[in-house]
């Protein structure tokens, strides 16, 4: 499913989705400000044929935390703000600019860090890298995280495999009523 018209829809409705949510946008924003003094985060990922892009998201973590895969995270590190964004999935919000920068889509594979090599060979090995990654899909409604990186490549290519525009929309709406855990961290 990689067609200008899939294209064009997701510029539509990424542009729509910040626009809708621009009062959310700046809230947050403004909490984060509070929270941690600095509410956005900066993360290189592995992207479209392994080209490293910078996601953006709403800061979750304490501004010291080491910039790993979530799961190796402790628990202590994310905010009080992090844990409510994490459980409403607000802090995704900000990665629909990376949709209009043709970074990302919004259903694929979620990126992984540069250092995840055993995913990157997984997901290379099953031509997962070949599409742009995703905010959401079957892994994340699911609950699978990058914790199982032969699991997650595995339900990747399968998803990636049954694409349909119904699937889609389906994996879209899952996530916006809130299904699936997100990644998860060390002691929770």
């Amino acid at each position: 499913m990689n067609s200008p018209v899939l294209r064009l829809m997701e510029l539509v409705l990424a542009l729509s989705g910040l626009a809708l949510s621009l009062p959310i946008l700046l809230i947050v924003f403004l909490l984060g400000l509070f929270d941690t003094g600095s509410p956005l985060f900066f993360q290189q990922r592995v992207g479209k044929n392994q080209r490293l892009f910078t996601l953006i998201k709403f800061r979750t973590m304490a501004l010291a935390t080491a910039s790993v895969a979530t799961h190796q995270v402790d628990s202590s590190a994310v905010t009080r703000l992090g844990r409510f964004l994490r459980r409403t999935k607000l802090d995704e919000l900000p990665q629909l600019i990376n949709v209009l920068k043709g970074e990302m889509s919004l259903v694929g594979p979620r990126p992984c860090l540069p250092s995840q090599q055993q995913l990157i060979e997984e997901r290379a090995l099953r031509g997962v890298l070949l599409v742009r990654p995703g905010i959401t899909g079957l892994a994340q409604v699911n609950g699978v995280d990058m914790s199982d990186p032969v699991r997650l490549a595995a339900i990747d290519q399968q998803m990636l495999d049954t694409l349909t525009l119904g699937a889609y929309f389906k994996y879209l709406l899952l996530t916006v009523l809130g299904r699936g855990a997100g990644d998860h961290i060390q002691g929770k």
